[in-house]
């Protein structure tokens, strides 16, 4: 009768057959469990023997491995390496590693293997160090991170990037719910660009890579579709436009949730431009053409002035108060998203706005 090989043992023959390869030695192993542990015994031990020396390897087996999934197997190795006399060398084993993975593994000094014949091994004067290019294998297609609800997680974690938030403060910045927090961050974890102490309810979260997250959302920003309108409105100068507008609405007692993003705003937020004599303004779906007749703006396909955006979704979050005008502002994040367009010294305000962000 044919006995099918486990996941385990599949791997471990493959890591017997480089390590003889690359060393020219002899190997001799045995996995301890099929699947399930034992008394805290590492997945397989083998015994390398090379120029009449022998080195005891303990190994660990892993599907797949991030930093999140390598730490248990690291503490494994080091519990059973610390308990036996042979003091063996300890060594992960998986289909793939991550590029974060393998480095924490590097830094601690264990070996690793994946099953496309990379290999990192690290012995008295020995060091095997085989690195394979992964093959190419059909995969699940990545989940956006930006949908309507998920776009505000991101959108939460970006603004509290240097905050440690478990997954009910961040559902409650992002106003929405645990499960789409939850969504969020197990792919950016799988992305490696946040990382998580702790279990259960108190685990929490931080990101740790803003940059790579606020990249990522700036190449799906800007093909989002959205309407706008322009208008015009007669400002006793150009400079004084955003006040202009801000005077009208509070005027007006507008209770419409707005503000405004684009070149002027960004300029207030990291002034860089002399003048900007246009201004945009975020307003939710269907309020624009309400807004601009209590405004009193004129429709002005030319020489127009003001541009009303309509969204929905996290555009108008975080907006906030500058000190100097009693206006609304989108967040910093979305100003310089808006700035992304490509029109006249924008590219360049971005870059000055993402400064001032530093992320």
């Amino acid at each position: 009768m044919t006995v099918e090989l486990t996941n385990e043992e599949q791997v471990v023959a493959q890591l017997c057959a480089v390590l003889k390869d690359a060393t020219g030695g002899q190997v001799d192993g045995r996995v301890l469990q099929r699947g399930k542990r034992i008394n805290h015994k590492p997945d397989a031990v083998l015994n390398l023997t090379v120029a009449e020396q022998t080195a005891e390897i303990a190994v660990e087996v892993l599907r797949n491995g991030y930093p999140r999934d390598i730490r248990e197997a690291v503490w494994q190795l080091e519990e059973y390496c610390s308990s036996v006399t042979s003091k063996p060398m300890a060594l992960v084993a998986a289909e793939s590693l991550s590029p974060g993975a393998k480095d924490q593994l590097r830094r601690q000094g264990i070996g690793f293997f994946e099953r496309n014949g990379s290999l990192y091994l690290k012995w008295q004067q020995w060091l095997i160090d085989i690195e394979r290019p992964e093959k190419a294998r059909p995969t699940k297609r990545a989940p956006s991170l930006f949908t309507s609800a998920r776009e505000k997680v991101v959108h939460a974690l970006l603004t509290h990037r240097s905050e440690p938030l478990t997954g009910g403060e961040l559902a409650k910045l992002a106003d929405t719910s645990t499960f789409t927090c939850s969504k969020v961050l197990q792919e950016l974890e799988r992305r490696e660009w946040c990382e998580s102490n702790g279990t259960g309810r108190n685990q929490r979260r931080q990101l740790v890579e803003p940059g790579k997250l606020l990249d990522t959302w700036a190449d799906a920003w800007v093909n989002r579709k959205e309407q706008r309108s322009r208008w015009y409105v007669f400002a006793d100068s150009p400079g004084g436009l955003l006040m202009h507008i801000t005077y009208q609405i509070d005027q007006a007692k507008i209770s419409t949730p707005w503000a405004f993003t684009g070149t002027a705003a960004a300029n207030v937020y990291a002034p860089l431009l002399t003048t900007v004599d246009t201004a945009e303004i975020i307003v939710p779906k269907g309020h624009a053409e309400l807004l601009a007749d209590t405004l009193e703006l004129r429709p002005a396909e030319k020489g127009a002035n003001i541009t009303f955006v309509e969204r929905e979704g996290t555009s108008l979050q975080f907006r906030r108060k500058h000190p100097d005008y009693p206006s609304y502002f989108a967040s910093p994040f979305i100003l310089y998203l808006d700035l992304l367009d490509g029109r006249g010294r924008n590219k360049e305000l971005a870059e000055h706005v993402r400064e001032k962000l530093e992320v």
